[in-house]
């Protein structure tokens, strides 16, 4: 399943959704205003919180967390060694780890599990600018956990690129 997602949604205070490749509504974006630190919800169409994301404000490397009812979820991370390609770990509670590869500030990158394919983020699909798609490749995939990861990882390189 494909999710639609506009580059310029994740403002903080606005409201956008995103759709599905039907062009239904699947998840709504909330970027929380008025927070000590960037604060994004994912909600189902209903307004039911999804997963939160927050950009962790201190610690010597940049991280965002990803929460479920209140609880931590995942930890994204930009690896220390990317040569030619950004390389991020997401590492879920449990302890399983997930890696992001790819070039992130071209919106073209995938998702993978010990090297199998999750989600593949493209540009490629749209002829609109700012758009971009995340690809879910696995039907019993979390489809808000990784759009969640394309947008922690995509906002983490643009901090970098900014900073």
């Amino acid at each position: 399943m494909k999710y639609l997602v506009r580059d310029k949604i994740f403002e903080i205070g606005d409201v956008h959704w995103i759709e599905d490749e039907e062009g239904r509504h699947a998840f709504l974006v909330d970027g929380k205003a008025l927070r000590l630190r960037d604060t994004l919800e994912l909600k189902d169409p209903e307004g039911r919180v999804l997963v939160t994301l927050r950009q962790k404000v201190l610690g010597l490397r940049d991280a965002m967390t990803i929460e479920r009812g209140g609880e931590p979820l995942a930890t994204v991370r930009r690896k220390r060694l990317s040569l030619l390609r950004d390389h991020y770990r997401v590492t879920l509670v449990e302890g399983t780890a997930l890696d992001v590869s790819g070039r992130v500030l071209n919106r073209e990158f995938v998702v993978a599990y010990e090297g199998e394919l999750l989600a593949h983020v493209s540009r490629q699909w749209f002829r609109v600018r700012d758009t971009y798609a995340v690809n879910v490749v696995r039907e019993d995939a979390d489809a808000a956990l990784l759009v969640a990861v394309a947008v922690c990882v995509i906002r983490m390189a643009e901090r970098e690129r900014e900073g």
